[in-house]
């Protein structure tokens, strides 16, 4: 079959089959092929790899991922493309599809049972819409992820590689870092997709930390903290604490573990790094 990349082949298929995007699952397929290459390189897809794709839509990435990896499985919420990846995808044989929404799907049996629990390549041109809880859920949930290479909206892309004192630094910075080292691969302007999306894109590789960057004795609590100086940016990091419900410290308590660090009172919590979040989580949890 013709690769999907070729943008006469995507209308062909899409016009054979009547299928109409779906809005609330920001359906944007990818045309163009030099894109996709780079997808496939920053991912560093080999034969021995096993990769999840995350919304494989008519089936374009998991055709150059079948062709670089050992193994692909490919998740897909909306069902009126299951015929269709049946087509696109009936010569690879070492591609799956599952039926499923990502944020339900139990990823941790699936690697256990199709790859023997070893570390998976994620690779996902993501729905902007839940672009973070999909990549979150997968680094909370623990599987066994070796890297996410995704194709992303830029904003989010920047957010996630951004350092602190800069304006896109925030909650989705700390997140990521604590968990993965972000690399942006790529820009990706929107007349590489159809429909154009309004914005433009990014492909950004995240690498795994074998643990965590830090070391935090509650992580929850340094995320809570995290979620609750950025809240409210201009607020100091004290008040953005003091106002938060998240955080049942008392104020005292709260200057006090500011204070020990070596911080102002009028610090914000932009200026921050990850090791001082993990820190102060330390000082208040006692």
């Amino acid at each position: 079959m013709e690769k999907l990349s070729n943008p006469r082949k995507t209308i062909e298929i899409i016009q054979k089959y009547k299928f109409v995007f779906q809005k609330k699952f920001g359906q944007n397929f990818l045309i163009d092929a030099h894109v996709l290459d780079k997808i496939i390189a920053a991912a560093e897809i080999t034969k021995e790899d096993f990769v999840l794709e995350v919304g494989p839509g008519i089936g374009t990435m998991t055709q150059y991922l079948a062709e670089s990896a050992g193994k692909v499985v490919a998740v897909e919420i909306d069902k009126a493309l299951l015929p269709i990846l049946e087509e696109t995808l009936e010569e690879y044989e070492n591609a799956d599809v599952i039926h499923a929404d990502v944020l339900k799907l139990d990823i941790g049996k699936l690697v256990r049972e199709q790859n023997g629990g070893r570390p998976i390549k994620v690779v996902a041109n993501l729905p902007y819409y839940i672009t973070t809880p999909i990549i979150m859920g997968l680094f909370e949930s623990h599987v066994p992820i070796e890297s996410i290479t995704v194709m992303v909206q830029k904003e989010v892309a920047l957010r996630m590689q951004a350092q602190p004192g800069t304006k896109d630094y925030g909650a989705l910075s700390l997140a990521v870092q604590y968990y993965a080292e972000p690399y942006l691969a790529a820009n990706v302007p929107p007349n590489c997709f159809m429909p154009r999306p309004n914005v433009g894109s990014a492909v950004i590789r995240l690498i795994r930390h074998e643990e965590p960057r830090v070391s935090v004795k509650d992580e929850a609590l340094m995320f809570r903290i995290i979620r609750a100086s950025f809240n409210q940016r201009r607020k100091t990091l004290q008040n953005g604490l003091n106002n938060s419900p998240e955080i049942s410290t008392s104020k005292e308590q709260i200057a006090e573990a500011i204070a020990a660090l070596g911080l102002p009172p009028g610090v914000r919590g932009e200026a921050l790094t990850l090791e001082q979040f993990a820190a102060l989580a330390d000082k208040i949890c006692g």
